[in-house]
């Protein structure tokens, strides 16, 4: 039985960089939060693809074993596509083109077992979807996350910071957070955050790492891991989320110094994501590695 449920997008991904180029490979929101939280828990796949989505491309998650069967598939369209390019910053991906095809069609309909599942990650989205997702729950999640982005806050910012206040923690960057909440101060963002009835503020900060605020006026700041063979930045936001999540539920404690591990801990996984195209990386990843850079870490912010 799955642990915890990421509901997000599956894509075709086509994207360039620096450091190489990836055409055609598997991408999406929720791919990658999903394979990065298996390696701390059971986990299931919620998300709508296309009738060219190969049985090859569904192997990749069964083989992480990722409960793949609230995976729909369109009849008659074609998988998400994004194309995109990156310059020397790597926290700016540019939209070349995206194609939502089959996904546009997609309305996350829980089966009875996946409403049952204790964990949940919302991978961005539209927020009216996200909120649909979190009251088909059977009984409220032990934990449920919520990621958003640029564009939503854009269209709905009203609704994105309802969504916010109905999960018990809503991730976002630090652009993200200054644009919903119309300040520069990241600290002031923070504390609507905590307005919005959370006990935590996490704000992603890309490759400078990650900040975290609680409700005791406690604030933890850890920087980004200094990567020498760097490829691809694309869904390392995505498998932050998914491993900060999956430690949770493994771990089962929600308390300020577990919610700092977590965050360690998924920072070492997205940056593992970061060295390869697509999510690659992810599938050769080994327990032995995480815990090696997350002591690499450890030594990084002793003083």
């Amino acid at each position: 039985m799955p642990n915890l449920l990421s509901v997000g997008s599956i894509g075709i991904d086509s994207v360039s960089t620096p450091f190489g180029r990836a055409n055609k490979v598997v991408g999406g929101s929720g791919s990658y939060s999903a394979i990065a939280a298996s390696f701390f828990v059971p986990t299931a796949l919620v998300s709508m693809v296309g009738k060219d989505f190969s049985k090859k491309h569904m192997e990749v998650f069964e083989k992480q074993g990722i409960d793949t069967s609230g995976i729909e598939v369109h009849p008659s369209k074609k998988t998400m596509v994004w194309r995109a390019h990156y310059g020397y910053d790597i926290n700016d991906a540019k939209t070349d083109a995206i194609k939502l095809n089959a996904y546009a069609d997609f309305v996350p309909t829980l089966s009875e077992r996946h409403a049952r599942i204790p964990f949940l990650f919302l991978a961005n989205s539209d927020p009216e979807q996200q909120l649909s997702v979190l009251k088909q729950m059977a009984r409220k999640p032990r934990l449920s996350v919520c990621d958003t982005m640029n564009f939503y806050i854009k269209k709905n910012p009203a609704k994105v910071r309802e969504m916010v206040r109905s999960a018990d923690i809503g991730l976002m960057n630090d652009a993200e957070a200054r644009m919903l909440f119309k300040t520069t101060n990241l600290v002031k963002c923070a504390k609507e955050i905590l307005k919005l009835n959370s006990k935590y503020a996490i704000i992603k900060k890309g490759e400078n790492g990650v900040v975290l605020f609680s409700d005791n006026n406690s604030y933890f700041a850890l920087p980004g891991y200094a990567l020498e063979n760097i490829k691809d930045p694309t869904g390392c936001g995505d498998a932050f989320a998914g491993a900060f999540l999956g430690f949770l539920a493994q771990s089962m404690n929600f308390d300020e110094s577990n919610i700092r591990r977590a965050l360690v801990t998924a920072s070492a996984v997205a940056s593992f994501n970061a060295e390869d195209f697509s999510f690659n990386r992810l599938l050769s990843l080994t327990q032995t590695e995480i815990r090696q850079r997350v002591r690499e870490f450890r030594k990084i912010v002793l003083f």
